[in-house]
């Protein structure tokens, strides 16, 4: 798995925690109140401390019918002046197979990136920033994915046609859905066509992100479980990398290289 893809799973994922605290979503929709919510969530989500839930990542490749899930479980905590970020994949379904265990791991402490896949016992590991400089995960992803409620509102209407989905009748009445369609010259026009997310009316939290690349493949990410600001135990973002597995180290990328 390339590291496009391993950013690309981080974005998908972490895109949840700006969109947390969205009660003022409900009942808004012409533009001016767009703006109004993308404001209040920027706002909001300045004081988020801490999430976890249960993750379903399904990657669907329409044109050669094949379908992936994996289930897991994500945690994100920030502390002064300090974030991690980690993934757990722990099951994998392919096509019409059965479930099976599948362990992968992404951890991110705000330097290094590292993608742990115990079923090829293979490491790779990625400097992001320098030593003493280390960025939040938000900013980590920023230049892959739109994530809202941490982007500039000015920012998203740049990059996105933005709108509300009126809801039909049945289970999706429970949920308000936002549309980002890409504008032709947005910085994401290579690698997406437009993204959905559906907010869970009762509990205001994310529900459901769908992701359409511009090869027609299918991101989708479901949360469940979902817990906000509680205490993470600061191990969980600890790691080993077990014996006998092959390790990958790329540094960091000197100014101006690709």
């Amino acid at each position: 798995m390339n590291e496009k893809i391993i950013a690309k799973i981080f974005s998908l994922s972490i895109v949840i925690i700006g969109m947390c605290l969205v009660r003022c979503l409900a009942g808004q929709t012409d533009s001016n109140s767009m703006e109004t919510v993308l404001e209040s969530l920027n706002k909001r989500t300045t004081g988020m401390k801490s999430y976890q839930s249960q993750i379903e990542y399904k990657f669907r490749q329409p044109v050669l019918e094949s379908e992936t899930l994996k289930k897991g479980v994500l945690y994100y905590q920030k502390s002064e002046g300090k974030s991690a970020l980690r993934i757990n994949f722990q099951s994998l379904k392919q096509d019409q197979e059965e479930e099976q265990k599948y362990i992968e791991q992404y951890i991110f402490d705000g330097i290094w990136l590292t993608h742990i896949d115990y079923q090829i016992k293979e490491v790779k590991r990625y400097q992001k920033t320098e030593p003493n400089e280390p960025v939040d995960a938000f900013e980590l992803v920023s230049g892959s994915f739109p994530i809202i409620g941490f982007s500039k509102t000015e920012d998203l209407k740049k990059e996105f046609e933005i709108g509300l989905v009126e809801q039909q009748e049945g289970k999706e009445k429970d949920f308000i859905q936002l549309h980002l369609k890409v504008k032709a010259d947005s910085t994401y026009k290579n690698d997406y066509k437009s993204v959905d997310f559906w907010i869970d009316k009762e509990l205001y939290l994310p529900a459901k992100i769908v992701a359409v690349s511009t090869e027609d493949d299918i991101y989708e990410i479901k949360f469940l479980q979902l817990k906000v600001n509680e205490k993470i135990d600061r191990k969980v973002f600890d790691f080993k990398i077990p014996d006998g597995f092959n390790v990958e180290t790329e540094p960091l990328k000197e100014k101006g290289q690709k």
